[in-house]
């Protein structure tokens, strides 16, 4: 090897190591700190207690907002995962006119208009419907916002399978309703994981549309919640921050290595002929 490709060696793998401790001091920290005496900003040595655990599950509030998070993300994830999978059967296999360009068009719509921009709106319309301060207002409104993406992933799911199984069920009998339920839904198993994943995770960690359409404290997520974290002088209490921040960010953890390790994670369908 020559002295110059030991050199660019050497700065790739320099690079590279400073990219990951980049990435991993912060969440080296998150792991550390909860269970130091006097956490801090800064890379030390903890000094081991459980009290900040302690207090954490003293807090009334820090345990009720991760059940809100959960029936907010679980009531999400059932709504998108239903209706995308039926929309995106629909589209696969019902010949309509214009019907890829709808579909772009969805999914370029709901990538431009986020749920930032287009909050006024929504709250017009949870007002007019009476859905404020509501968790069902809160679940169709993030369930609005992701289903066009779950939609067009899982239309390339759907659009692996074939198309004569479907007819051989038909001959037995069988309606649309059980063709998906039975032959459809065990083929794209995989793609439903995936998307059921990723809207879990994209309600876990929102916190726009809780924070403007929910007004009862008691209602309110752990996302939301967790900007209340702070002493009576404004400083961020970086004990309760920290080992609630750990605890809120597992379950998610947990669903995603358990969801890959099961069936993967890929954006494309396939069936052996």
């Amino acid at each position: 090897m020559s002295p110059r490709e030991l050199l660019g060696r050497v700065g790739r793998y320099t690079l590279l190591s400073l990219v990951l401790a980049f990435f991993a001091l912060p969440l080296l920290w998150l792991a550390t700190a909860p269970f130091d005496r006097t956490p801090e900003i800064a890379a030390s040595w903890p000094e081991f207690t459980l009290d900040n655990v302690r207090e954490l599950l003293d807090n009334e509030n820090a345990l009720r907002s991760l059940r809100n998070s959960v029936l907010l993300a679980g009531g999400t994830c059932a709504l998108v995962v239903t209706l995308s999978a039926l929309a995106a059967y629909a589209l696969s296999r019902v010949r309509l006119p214009g019907r890829d360009g709808l579909l772009y068009a969805l999914l370029l719509l709901s990538s431009i208009v986020t749920g930032t921009a287009a909050m006024v709106p929504l709250f017009n319309l949870a007002y007019e419907l009476d859905l404020i301060d509501s968790r069902l207002g809160v679940i169709l409104v993030l369930t609005g916002g992701l289903l066009p993406s779950a939609i067009f992933i899982l239309k390339d799911f759907t659009d692996a399978t074939p198309v004569s199984y479907e007819e051989s069920a038909r001959v037995f009998g069988a309606s649309p309703l059980q063709i998906v339920r039975h032959l459809v839904v065990p083929l794209i198993r995989p793609g439903l994981a995936t998307i059921g994943v990723w809207s879990v995770a994209q309600v876990w960690g929102n916190f726009l549309i809780p924070f403007l359409l929910l007004r009862s404290p008691e209602k309110s997520p752990a996302a939301v919640v967790m900007y209340t974290f702070y002493t009576e002088g404004g400083q961020p209490d970086l004990a309760l921050i920290s080992t609630f921040s750990l605890l809120y960010s597992l379950p998610v953890v947990l669903m995603f290595l358990f969801v890959s390790s099961r069936y993967g994670f890929r954006f494309h369908g396939g069936i052996k002929r």
